[in-house]
């Protein structure tokens, strides 16, 4: 599996996809929203975009699909709970099934609500797995909630799905916000020395080649995997001093995330 990351700049920063069978040179497009870019990219590697994968309804993730279909005729994959929400789409997917890449390439759909109620994530089971998790999984972070999405249903998606993938697990994520994010953490939990660490080789770095982070990393420093952390407890606590002594992971949970939001 070929695995090209595409930095569009945007004032967004969003990151693009595309996974490549290196047999037939057939590509899936993930969020393509610099259809520029990213039929550039195919073009150079000479790939064949025959499938587009939206995570979710928003239109940072779904702006360049008219562009890309017109230039390709890719058909369009999304949220089997999407359609009509996302113009064109032609397939729509449920937790568990596969979408095939060239001959061999097997991703797997989570079905993973939260940032918004119909978002997928695909799932690598290659020898190096990966997670290409739009806007659920951040790295260094969560998604947020405020356009359609449900941060109960995220935090279910953390603990029952993600927090249980393989540790080797490499995260590609819709966006780039890991130096926020990193800060957050350190805000919230002084003494990560895991943050600590990253937090100097991402501050002004150039995206396009930014580091790419494990799970096993991720529960090291990201905020909202360290639910039962003493130091997060106490700082969470510090700001909602009504929180009881041992507050449950669903609650430390939630007012992260309303912190997060205000960030």
């Amino acid at each position: 599996m070929l695995v090209e990351r595409i930095w569009t700049g945007n004032s967004y920063r969003n990151f693009n996809y595309l996974i490549a069978c290196p047999e037939t040179g057939e590509a899936l497009a993930i969020d393509p929203l610099d259809h520029e870019k990213t039929l550039n990219t195919a073009r150079v590697k000479g790939w064949q975009i025959t499938q587009i994968l939206n995570t979710h309804e928003h239109h940072d993730h779904t702006g360049g699909n008219a562009a890309v279909v017109a230039a390709t005729g890719a058909k369009v994959i999304a949220h089997h709970k999407a359609a009509g929400k996302i113009e064109g789409m032609d397939r729509g997917v449920k937790a568990g099934d596969v979408i095939k890449v060239g001959r061999h390439i097997e991703l797997e759909c989570l079905d993973t609500p939260g940032h918004t109620m119909c978002h997928i994530c695909l799932r690598s089971h290659t020898d190096e797995p990966a997670l290409f998790s739009g806007d659920t999984l951040f790295n260094a972070g969560a998604g947020n909630v405020h356009y359609g999405g449900s941060v109960d249903e995220l935090y279910t998606t953390f603990v029952q799905q993600l927090a249980k993938l393989p540790e080797n697990t490499r995260v590609y994520p819709g966006h780039d916000y890991i130096e926020n994010n990193l800060r957050f953490t350190l805000a919230r939990e002084p003494g990560n020395a895991a943050a600590q660490a990253l937090l100097p080789r991402v501050t002004g770095h150039d995206p396009a080649t930014s580091v790419v982070t494990t799970l096993a990393e991720e529960k090291r420093f990201n905020t909202f995997f360290r639910l039962a952390s003493p130091e997060v407890i106490a700082k969470l606590r510090e700001s909602f001093p009504e929180l009881p002594e041992q507050p449950d992971a669903k609650t430390v949970f939630t007012k992260l995330r309303e912190l997060r939001n205000q960030w």
